[in-house]
């Protein structure tokens, strides 16, 4: 081990190392972009790739000055500091200096959750009778039901769902924790219908309960443009998948859904992410439980 080693060839094995622990393909992704980012920073202004705090500061200060978001600078330096993290454990580094060292402050930014007539515009984008009707309109129906993340909803297998019960196993949860979502049952009739589309695919053998077109898997990107396409379609700016935990969680409350309910549902276990993914809809919510107490009326 040297005082600073080249750390660039041992990202494959920090890699190698998240897959063990079981992180999910989206999580890894996100952990090596960072990563690279960094090291790809460090050779174009000339500073040797050492992870300290000067060297990690100047990274993110140059993201933030380049006009990147506050969220991307702060999960480019996360990851940073989960490398560094993990080469200590390892041996490859003296210390990890980049320990406690905290992360930038996240702007507040609030997203507009999908009203009621935009969810059915949504819906309606995926009337047809073809693979991918069935399937975008499944998904779109369990994500806006249950809140699920995107990256769960890709790594859902067929023998996740029980229509018959009408539930449904995210198997990869945040921090690898499972949890059983409830199922509408228009949501189970939009499911069967996708598996019966299903039966006729040419990958229909594999576990995965979502697949791409013709041969092809279904991974995140292919998520995220599937679902771009429907919300152009309709008519709704501004779309990505993450909206629709955001319509999820908004739309539970304003039903009188329990807050216990909700945090079990999205898988929450910090009742402040309830007020951070409902923020928008927060005062509607408030006036319309205000005309229902009706308190001026004495």
């Amino acid at each position: 081990m040297t005082a600073n080693p080249d750390i660039a060839p041992l990202l494959d094995s920090w890699l190698l190392h998240l897959a063990a622990e079981r992180k999910s393909i989206q999580t890894r992704k996100t952990y090596g972009d960072g990563v690279r980012a960094f090291l790809r920073w460090c050779e174009a202004t000339g500073r040797p790739p050492v992870l300290d705090r000067p060297t990690v500061n100047a990274f993110v200060s140059a993201l933030l000055d380049g006009g990147a978001e506050a969220a991307t600078a702060r999960s480019r330096q996360l990851a940073v500091r989960r490398f560094s993290a993990w080469l200590a454990e390892e041996g490859e580094i003296t210390v990890d200096q980049l320990a406690n060292l905290k992360p930038p402050r996240l702007d507040h930014k609030v997203v507009q959750e999908l009203d009621d007539d935009q969810c059915r515009l949504l819906i309606k984008a995926c009337s047809g009778r073809d693979f991918r009707d069935r399937r975008d309109e499944a998904i779109i129906r369990l994500m806006i039901e249950t809140g699920a993340r995107a990256g769960e909803a890709v790594a859902m297998g067929t023998r996740d769902v029980d229509l018959k019960t009408g539930m449904a196993l995210i198997r990869r949860g945040k921090g690898g924790k499972s949890r059983t979502v409830p199922l509408s049952p228009q949501t189970c009739r939009a499911i069967d219908r996708y598996l019966r589309s299903r039966r006729t695919h040419r990958l229909a053998a594999l576990p995965d309960l979502w697949l791409g077109d013709r041969s092809k898997g279904f991974s995140y990107q292919a998520l995220y443009s599937a679902l771009k396409a429907r919300a152009d379609a309709a008519g709704i700016p501004d779309f990505h998948p993450h909206v629709l935990r955001h319509t999820a969680a908004g739309r539970w409350l304003a039903a009188g859904g329990s807050e216990g309910g909700l945090m079990a549902v999205a898988g929450w276990s910090r009742r402040d992410m309830i007020d951070r993914y409902t923020r928008a809809t927060s005062e509607r919510r408030a006036a319309e439980e205000a005309r229902r107490l009706n308190l001026g009326d004495f």
